[in-house]
């Protein structure tokens, strides 16, 4: 089989599966992000998040996380709500994780658009991503045209804004290619300016260690005195800098249904958070990418939350 039915072949299976649009990449050095990366963590800017500083090479070059690698398919999958639970005067969640852990869901869909490659060649060198390991996700998202890194660093797609997940299927096989598009960003600013924590000191730069979703979800020790009046009631991720973004105004509902909040979940209000037991978190949370901050950790942050009002 040629690569270009190969490669016709994969973007129908990942359709297939859900994934909005697929790019391809010539798996290579990412040269121009190697000396942007360096810098951030330089500068310390991703906080408590060592892994960050892990694997620096790997997250550079896939060919070192995949023997042989010659290609990166980079592919997007919607999680935009049809309602937002994100209330004036309510706690708020960030809208990735109002269902199931995206984790457990996008990366069987994954296997499935390999093993549709395998089932037409054979056996491939290749593993699949979804958040999981040192790649840099964003960075190949861009180089196979599927939108471009924006002022808050997250990856904007023109059609469908930035409420979506990327994932990954580095392989040993040359594929046919695609291209980056240009900035569509411009001169509007409005991530930065509306970033209470002022987590974007400049354009494409981000603060990792000022980001209120670092705070609530990353960040294991206390949350700083500076932010008790910033936080906009966020306890749990943030999603200010998307929901501003002109770009978004185009983000559709998602059509995947395990991506829907548990009922008790949309319907708990400030009260009903403030006197949460355990027993509750783990009923709401059974599955969900909230587990991620424990029981402990969504009560740290809501307790200072509280005290900040």
């Amino acid at each position: 089989m040629n690569k270009e039915q190969l490669t016709r072949n994969i973007r129908q299976a990942s359709i297939k599966e859900g994934f909005q649009f697929c790019g391809i990449s010539k798996a290579d050095f990412l040269k121009e992000e190697a000396p942007k990366l360096e810098e951030w963590l330089n500068q310390g800017m991703h906080g408590e998040m060592a892994y960050m500083a892990n694997h620096f090479d790997k997250r550079l070059d896939p060919r070192k996380l995949v023997d042989g690698a010659k290609s990166v398919i980079s592919l997007i999958y919607n999680y935009y709500p049809e309602e937002d639970l994100a209330k004036e005067g309510e706690y708020k969640v960030a809208k990735y994780a109002y269902g199931k852990d995206y984790h457990y869901i996008i990366k069987p869909k994954l296997k499935t658009v390999l093993q549709s490659v395998t089932d037409q060649i054979g056996e491939v060198n290749a593993r699949v991503f979804v958040d999981s390991a040192p790649v840099h996700e964003r960075a190949w998202a861009a180089k196979s045209g599927l939108g471009w890194v924006g002022k808050n660093s997250l990856l904007i797609n023109r059609s469908m804004g930035s409420f979506f997940f990327l994932a990954e299927i580095i392989l040993d096989l040359e594929l046919e290619y695609d291209g980056p598009i240009k900035d569509y960003c411009g001169t509007c600013s409005r991530c930065m300016d509306s970033c209470p924590t002022d987590a974007i000191p400049k354009p494409y730069v981000v603060d990792g260690s000022k980001c209120i979703s670092y705070l609530t979800i990353e960040l294991k020790d206390q949350i700083p005195n500076e932010f008790s009046e910033k936080m906009e009631n966020w306890m749990f991720g943030c999603d200010i800098c998307q929901d501003v973004c002109p770009w978004n105004r185009f983000s559709k509902p998602h059509q995947e249904p395990l991506f829907e909040p548990n009922s008790k979940f949309a319907e708990m209000d400030k009260k009903d958070w403030n006197e949460m037991t355990e027993e509750l978190f783990r009923e709401i949370f059974k599955g969900s990418a909230i587990k991620r901050t424990k029981y402990s950790g969504l009560k740290r942050n809501i307790d200072f939350l509280s005290k900040a009002k």
